[in-house]
C-alpha cells in the first residue's frame, strides 16, 4: 500500500507556471513508477507524464510535451510536476498515481494501482 497526497494546485494566468507535488507514504517509494493524469469536467482522464523508478526515464502526453516536466526525489518520497507556459486548456483536476508492477512507458490509468485525491489547476485571466 502507498498513500498519495497532491498539493500545489491553484489559479494561474495563461503563460504562468505552477509546480505540483505528490507526497507518498507507506511502501518504499522507489519501488513505484509514478504518473500524473488530469481530468477536465466532462472529459476522460488524460495521461500527462510518467517517470520510472530511478528517475532516469520520462514520458509525456503530446499536449504537454515541452511545457511540463516530471521529476522525483526518492529521498523525500515525492514526485513533482513542473508546469510552464500554462494554457486555459490545461485547466483540470490533476492526480498522481503509482505503478508497482509495470516497466517502460505506460499511458493508461488502468496501469496504476494507487491514486491521490487530486488537486485543482485553473488557468484563467
Amino acid at each position: 500500500q502507498v498513500q498519495l497526497v497532491e498539493s500545489g494546485g491553484g489559479l494561474v494566468q495563461p503563460g504562468g507556471s505552477l509546480r505540483l507535488s505528490c507526497a507518498a507514504s507507506g511502501r518504499t517509494f522507489s519501488s513505484f513508477a509514478m504518473g500524473w493524469f488530469r481530468q477536465a469536467p466532462g472529459k476522460e482522464r488524460e495521461f500527462v507524464a510518467r517517470i520510472n523508478r530511478s528517475g532516469s526515464l520520462r514520458w509525456y502526453g503530446d499536449s504537454v510535451k515541452g511545457r511540463f516536466t516530471i521529476s522525483r526525489d526518492n529521498r523525500e518520497n515525492t514526485v513533482y510536476l513542473q508546469m510552464n507556459s500554462l494554457k486555459p486548456e490545461d485547466t483540470a483536476f490533476y492526480y498522481c498515481a503509482a505503478d508497482s508492477t509495470r516497466y517502460g512507458p505506460r499511458f493508461s490509468e488502468h496501469d496504476y494501482e494507487y491514486w491521490g485525491q487530486g488537486t485543482q489547476v485553473t488557468v484563467s485571466s
